[in-house]
């Protein structure tokens, strides 16, 4: 390496676990002008020194691809993960008091708002403002539930949005309602709680902004160099994201994959396919987010049989066609799709509507998301057809191994028993990529590494591992924090590796991922996190 091709930073001192099948270890990587210029031995790093290169001793650390979170909303997080979080909340009695307090907390005219509700709270009944309405003392509350697909709104909440019965609506949605046509507080599906929009309190673009940039700083202390950000319907974040790299850079590379819902006609399909030329430095559309349907707790996901209610034979489209057609039209113009699809009969669909299609180049441009029952019939197809998985193991902490909580429950022993696939779409040849799918999880990817082992949150060796014959091992893990991403965006040429050419995305972790114990790797420091050749975190 001459002089005027010196590296910009080289980093030694670790143990590179490149997943390059031509070169799978090393001991020091060169990085200039954002891009990998060199891996190889101790050896080597006099030959790419220069006068002003940045050595990094990283002391015997592990060093990764960088990490990329496979399904996030980091936006919509933002909106959404405002105020208390309830995710600690186990039963009723703390629910009402955590409510309670910040009732007593809240100033004339405040709300209060809180999200990370898990459905098991509620102890088996019907989700109900009246449960909750004697602890708040007529302050009105908006709860976001865990899923993200539903809310509850206090009694004095509904009053002010206007809401007395029922509704109809375009696409799978929901006011719960009574016997006697009084709503309960319960909203499922997004339709449903954008009623409570005109009346919920909300920041303004700079707390936003703010906010965003703070969270995605987080995000990349925790070894995160990129997410697969699944939210563009709010129509400014674009222009907030501009308006940081305008400031200084994105601690991380955002691609957006803006929603298609039902009802969008062919002028609105083609509006998709120009926005894929939208881009920053660090930031880019690509693709297209559809939802074949909600979540097995509301009573959305899409079955092949009805579950324990009575309730989820019925797709998110109401024609699924329709979405099939959406679905090609968008193939044809080469434009990715990913597609929420949690039941069965959701999961079927999409592989049909993919099997569709002519050509393996059109086949591989998509992939599904969350995937939470699939019967073996469906499992060959993922690789067969091209399609990629996309699962997030910290989903398994609302479910329990004996089956008693309410994900199991709905469904019947049978689908619960085949929860969360995770190794036999791997061991069926799948593309599985994992992440988080932030706020519903936390974005950690230390935990989620380590709950894709272990089948149970690390650090909790008291929870039964639910379905453990679905563990992954720790490289097919760390695959799909890395080369099964960018494998499934079609970037494996320029990431999920450590070779020359590819981007100057890494993670230092002081332990090895792939080797240490899982419940050690959810709480092992991560030393280094480098997004295009800048590092962005280091401790």
């Amino acid at each position: 390496m001459s002089r005027s091709t010196a590296a910009d930073t080289i980093l030694t001192g670790v143990r590179v676990r490149t997943l390059d099948p031509g070169r799978p270890s090393a001991q020091a990587v060169a990085v200039k002008d954002g891009h990998i210029v060199a891996v190889g031995d101790a050896t080597d790093v006099p030959d790419w020194r220069g006068a002003h290169t940045e050595v990094v001793d990283l002391a015997g650390a592990t060093l990764t691809p960088g990490l990329v979170d496979g399904h996030s909303h980091p936006y919509l997080g933002v909106l959404t993960a405002a105020g208390l979080d309830l995710s600690g909340c186990r039963d009723l009695d703390a629910l009402r008091a955590a409510l309670a307090a910040a009732a007593r907390a809240a100033g004339p005219g405040d709300w209060v708002l809180a999200h990370g509700l898990d459905h098991n709270a509620f102890g088996g009944r019907p989700v109900h403002h009246d449960l909750i309405d004697p602890a708040l003392g007529g302050v009105p509350a908006f709860i976001r539930l865990y899923d993200g697909h539903s809310a509850l709104a206090s009694g004095p909440a509904l009053a002010a949005a206007g809401i007395e019965g029922p509704r109809r609506f375009a696409q799978r949605a929901q006011v719960v309602c009574d016997t006697a046509g009084r709503p309960t507080g319960h909203l499922v599906e997004f339709a449903a709680m954008s009623l409570m929009d005109g009346v919920l309190p909300r920041e303004s673009a700079a707390v936003r902004r703010a906010r965003l940039l703070a969270l995605l700083r987080d995000m990349a202390a925790t070894g995160l160099t990129g997410a697969h950000v699944m939210d563009l319907q709010e129509p400014d974040v674009l222009t907030l994201l501009t308006g940081i790299e305008e400031d200084g850079e994105l601690p991380m590379r955002l691609r957006i994959a803006p929603w298609c819902m039902p009802g969008t006609d062919k002028e609105g399909l083609d509006h998709l396919i120009e926005s894929q030329r939208a881009h920053g430095r660090r930031w880019r559309v690509g693709g297209v987010k559809f939802f074949m349907d909600g979540t097995v707790e509301g009573g959305t996901a899409w079955l092949e049989h009805a579950d324990c209610h009575g309730q989820g034979t019925e797709a998110f489209w109401p024609d699924p066609a329709a979405y099939t057609r959406a679905v090609h039209h968008l193939a044809h113009a080469g434009v990715r799709t990913v597609t929420h699809a949690i039941g069965d009969a959701a999961v079927r669909h999409v592989l049909d509507t993919v099997e569709l299609l002519t050509g393996p180049r059109q086949r591989s441009l998509h992939r599904i998301e969350h995937i939470e029952t699939v019967p073996d019939g469906q499992l060959p197809r993922f690789a067969r057809l091209g399609v990629a998985a996309s699962m997030q193991p910290t989903h398994l902490a609302y479910t329990r191994a004996d089956h008693r909580d309410e994900w199991s429950l709905r469904l019947g022993e049978e689908r619960a028993g085949r929860a969360w696939r995770c190794r036999d779409l791997r061991d069926a040849g799948a593309t599985l990529v994992l992440g988080s799918d932030w706020p519903i999880a936390h974005y950690d990817p230390r935990e989620v590494l380590a709950t894709a082992r272990l089948r149970r949150l690390p650090g909790r060796p008291e929870m039964e591992p639910v379905t453990p014959e679905q563990a992954l091992t720790g490289l097919m893990a760390l695959e799909g924090y890395t080369s099964h991403a960018a494998r499934a965006v079609g970037e494996q040429d320029v990431a999920g590796r450590i070779a020359p050419g590819c981007r100057a995305d890494l993670t230092a972790f002081a332990v090895d991922p792939v080797t240490a114990p899982a419940d050690e790797l959810g709480e092992a420091p991560v030393v280094l996190t480098m997004t295009g050749g800048t590092v962005v975190h280091r401790m």
